[in-house]
């Protein structure tokens, strides 16, 4: 029998590695798909005006037909985008650590974080590790890897990268409405940037969407709580499998 196609899309900055432990616990029920997104990874960087269309079409012939779409943070945004213009693709959509129409003290927050990497990239990947893994148990050795993956990115790419992910919601919280397929929005209690008032606005502007909230989780939930998203994404899955 064949096994349902779960495609995974990484956050602005990191790469596919991101999502070796959630990988590890769906890999026997399902075929797993982690691409790289341009301009991480081995792949080549983006150019100056890079584009959430440009970042969805350049993943968009990875991803088969009636897949699993999971995107976390700058991913979710990129997930979203190909629910609305290629949804023959999607068979579920579930936005994990996503930002949603953020209000003008959340677009500052984040236009001071792309300032503050435009000025000095290594303290903000510094910034970043602190949001992220401050307090929490996760080992050393991951929070390591994800250091390297952040310091290992072309500066000018990761800044056109990132400005997408300060921008993008905007452009699509107009059209959130028109998403179709049933999706899950999912976050950390503790997340301060992907918030849990967040993952409520994005369940309300979707038609067919559940929130979940795991608590004393921040930014990197797949990182940190792989066994809890996990256990939220299969089970939206297969309840959606049965309807």
């Amino acid at each position: 029998m064949t096994k349902p196609t779960v495609v995974l899309l990484h956050g602005v900055g990191l790469d596919h590695t991101m999502w070796e432990p959630t990988a590890a616990l769906l890999a026997d029920r399902f075929t797993v798909i982690m691409p790289d997104l341009p301009g991480h990874g081995p792949r080549p960087p983006v150019n100056d005006g890079v584009t959430l269309a440009d970042l969805a079409d350049g993943v968009v012939e990875e991803i088969p037909a009636g897949s699993h779409l999971v995107g976390f943070s700058l991913g979710a945004l990129i997930a979203q985008h190909l629910a609305l213009h290629r949804p023959e693709l999607v068979a579920t959509l579930t936005s994990v650590s996503s930002v949603c129409a953020r209000t003008a003290e959340e677009r500052a927050s984040v236009l001071d974080r792309l300032r503050t990497a435009e000025a000095d990239f290594t303290a903000s990947a510094a910034a970043s590790l602190e949001r992220w893994y401050a307090g929490t148990d996760v080992d050393p050795d991951r929070v390591a890897r994800t250091e390297a993956a952040l310091l290992s990115n072309d500066v000018g790419s990761f800044l056109n990268c990132y400005r997408v992910f300060a921008t993008a919601d905007a452009e699509l919280a107009p059209d959130l409405a028109g998403i179709a397929v049933r999706a899950l929005a999912v976050t950390g209690g503790n997340d301060p940037g992907s918030t849990p008032e967040m993952t409520h606005r994005l369940a309300a502007a979707l038609p067919d969407c559940r929130a979940v909230v795991i608590p004393q989780a921040r930014h990197m939930l797949p990182v940190e709580r792989p066994e809890a998203f996990v256990d939220s994404l299969t089970t939206f899955i297969g309840e959606c499998a049965h309807v």
